[in-house]
């Protein structure tokens, strides 16, 4: 199995097929086109003095040289550290030294961030894609300078280091995911297989680059197999149902809230969807209602499940299993084991809610000089713990019941918010909903939920909770409702827990 540079490989099999297309300007480049430039950034990483084995950043938004680092990074044995363009400086600051990257490359719309990080570290380079700030070095300049001749790429052994991606630290300071050569292949070649890609798909991505889901779900696929990604700067739900139909896209990955401001699109109602084979929506549990929008417009939307230390694709489901059973997540990929245990670590029944443990070649190498975090989540067996709570059917159909961490204790008994907030999103007033819990003097913990209405409704509190009581035990039903305009998430759609949490502690000790 060859590690490192999956471009090289599909350009020299299909250099003629279009990989990529920009959304914005139209511009198409081939697998040669993209492969030459990704060889010319390996010679100037190598130009900076990085040898095999060290890290540098990438601090940039979805353009066309964020897959020039990326997989020159992959020829040259360097390791990537991809930084969330929505963090803050000391946030970067952080990752910058934990990492210990020694070049940052930019691009000039994080100008005033750059600035900033500037004055927090200190660098062998910066490397600017666009307009030089003090002290950068531009990388048209260097890229010129390093000439076209023959590069000798390195041939990485399956366990080194690809990149480095850190945790959006929703739960705690962010941890560096270590990414093998291993990994990056098992998620291009195990997708291919178990999805049913093939070269004739076409995938947008509008979701940012730097995360797990953007280069795993469909990137590396993708480009295993041979197809065409569209890629988007930045996600407006006009300009992607345009994408869709104009690029005759076949395979699409979204976030629920990103799947319902697709739907809220009035292009949603007249955009050709014919082209289409299927959606799938990760990132977050999936709300029922969505499914069925976007299956009144004849078209399957399948929940998937991943993780950044798992590979982010461990599921498959048919079309058919899509339909008949929303919500589930499928059956593990090929060579993926899964099993759902209790706390003591014993194998739980089917239809008994326990946590997740996945094993296979997916699995990354573990957290970046972090020996301890490691162990917790990594065990001896080499089952991974996802820290996500999970239950199988009788067929071997997996269903997500929520996060260990986002599950409260009232009066002694688990509440598992993703199944509250399941049951609210059936209601016709509720666009979407998040469910934590709060300390309470007698109980413990008490539910909250927060609860987006739609446009034109205010429910009552007592209507909700009236609603429920046919849908869920009396006991899951949340002690308070209170109407927000928005949730507040992440960039892939999680809830931001901790939070609200704190706010709405904060509040009941107010009341």
């Amino acid at each position: 199995m060859l590690h490192g540079d999956l471009l090289g490989e599909r350009a020299r099999l299909t250099p003629t097929a279009t990989a990529l297309v920009e959304a914005g300007s139209g511009r198409r480049y081939t697998y040669a086109e993209l492969d030459s430039r990704a060889t010319a950034w390996a010679r100037l990483l190598r130009g900076l003095g990085l040898a095999a084995g060290e890290t540098a950043g990438l601090l940039c938004g979805n353009r066309v040289d964020f897959l020039d680092v990326f997989f020159a990074a992959g020829k040259s044995g360097v390791v990537l550290v991809p930084l969330n363009t929505r963090l803050a400086a000391p946030e970067l600051e952080q990752i910058v030294r934990d990492s210990g990257m020694r070049v940052l490359i930019h691009d000039g719309g994080l100008a005033d961030t750059v600035r900033r990080l500037k004055e927090r570290v200190e660098l062998d380079a910066w490397v600017a894609l666009d307009e030089p700030l003090n002290g950068d070095r531009p990388a048209g300049a260097l890229l010129s300078a390093q000439g076209d001749g023959a590069f000798e790429g390195v041939r990485p052994a399956p366990e080194d280091l690809h990149c480095l991606l850190y945790t959006s630290g929703t739960t705690g300071n962010p941890k560096g995911v270590m990414i093998p050569h291993r990994m990056v292949t098992w998620n291009g070649y195990n997708t291919v297989v178990c999805w049913q890609l093939t070269a004739d798909d076409v995938s947008p991505i509008f979701t940012p680059l730097y995360h797990a889901g953007g280069l795993g779900a469909f990137l590396i696929p993708i480009f295993t197999v041979g197809g065409t990604i569209v890629l988007h700067e930045h996600f407006d739900a006009e300009e992607v149902w345009t994408t869709i139909e104009r690029e005759r896209c076949t395979v699409v990955l979204g976030v629920p809230t990103i799947w319902k401001m697709l739907a809220d699109s009035p292009a949603f109602r007249t955009a050709d969807l014919s082209h289409l084979r299927w959606l799938i929506s990760g990132g977050a549990p999936l709300p029922p209602s969505l499914i069925d929008r976007y299956r009144e417009r004849g078209v399957v939307l399948r929940q998937g499940y991943g993780l950044t230390e798992a590979g982010v694709n461990c599921f498959a489901m048919t079309d058919r299993d899509a339909w008949e059973r929303p919500g589930s997540i499928g059956k593990p990929l090929m060579f993926t084991e899964a099993r759902i245990v209790d706390a003591d670590g014993h194998e739980l029944p089917a239809g008994e809610v326990g946590e997740l443990l996945l094993r296979g070649p997916h699995l990354s190498s573990g957290y970046w000089r972090n020996p301890g975090a490691t162990a917790a989540a990594y065990d001896r067996e080499g089952w991974f713990h996802t820290g996500d709570l999970a239950r199988r059917d009788g067929e071997g159909f997996f269903y997500i019941a929520g996060r260990l961490t986002e599950m409260f204790i009232s009066g002694g008994v688990n509440i598992h918010p993703a199944e509250v907030e399941s049951a609210l999103g059936e209601h016709p007033a509720v666009a979407e909903a998040a469910v934590v819990g709060i300390p309470h003097p007698t109980w413990g913990e008490v539910g909250v939920a927060l609860v987006v209405p739609r446009t034109g409704t205010s429910p009552s509190s007592h209507e909700l909770a009236t609603f429920l009581e046919t849908r869920i035990a009396p006991y899951k039903i949340p002690k308070r409702f209170v109407l927000v305009g928005e949730i507040p998430r992440t960039a892939y759609g999680k809830v931001k827990r901790a939070g609200l949490i704190r706010r709405l502690a904060r509040e009941g000790e107010g009341r």
